[in-house]
């Protein structure tokens, strides 16, 4: 995790450095917390980035189950780096989905780079983007909300119109119980993920569980 956490750390370092102003998406999850934890350690320059939430859940924004809580925790406290988040207060998903869509069209300029952070489930989700959601056929808006019908929830979830928006993205991957939809991923077969893109590359990081099965 350390190894992995660092390696990413120097691939976003990088693309920091290099950019004039930079969108950095920042994902949920244990493993990207490893990746937020150690960029706070680091001397970088976090005045010409803004980072935004790849996917929330439909809880408060302080809640123990929010991605943006995270975030703040491990990263934005730290750094002081400007962090653009749904607006889980509102009256419905919906409503909060809207208004950050809109919110993301007017911060993600042209000429502003992007870098985006993600996951993947078991079930070969990224983001909130679940299979057989509504989610995966969505165009037009940046950012949607998302019924996940197997979790009984709302999710809040950028699109993948939005993520192609991306210059580069990066996938962080760790444990043992990812290593058969690593290992299918890599035999072809058609998840979430694997319809991400981006305009330069998509880069996959590993640990050695998650790669066990290849």
């Amino acid at each position: 995790m350390d190894l992995l956490a660092r390696r990413a750390a120097d691939v976003i370092e990088e693309e920091i450095d290099r950019a004039k102003q930079l969108a950095l998406g920042l994902a949920g999850g244990s493993t990207p917390a490893g990746t937020y934890r150690e960029l706070s350690h680091r001397p970088i320059d976090w005045s010409h980035t803004t980072s935004w939430i790849t996917d929330e859940r439909w809880v408060g924004p302080s809640h123990s189950d929010a991605n943006q809580a995270m975030a703040r925790a491990m990263l934005v406290d730290q750094t002081g780096i400007r962090l653009l988040a749904p607006d889980t207060t509102m009256a419905s998903p919906l409503d909060s989905a809207h208004a950050f869509s809109e919110l993301l069209e007017t911060q993600l300029t042209p000429g502003t780079r992007m870098v985006t952070l993600l996951g993947i489930g078991s079930d070969g989700h990224t983001a909130s983007l679940f299979p057989g959601t509504d989610a995966i056929g969505a165009t037009g808006a940046l950012y949607v909300a998302n019924r996940v019908p197997a979790l009984d929830t709302w999710r809040l979830t950028a699109t993948f119109d939005l993520i192609a928006r991306s210059d580069v993205v990066i996938f962080l991957v760790s444990g043992s119980s990812k290593a058969q939809m690593i290992s299918d991923i890599a035999g072809g077969r058609d998840v979430p993920a694997t319809r991400v893109t981006a305009k330069e590359r998509v880069l996959w990081l590993l640990d050695r569980g998650a790669a066990d099965a290849l």
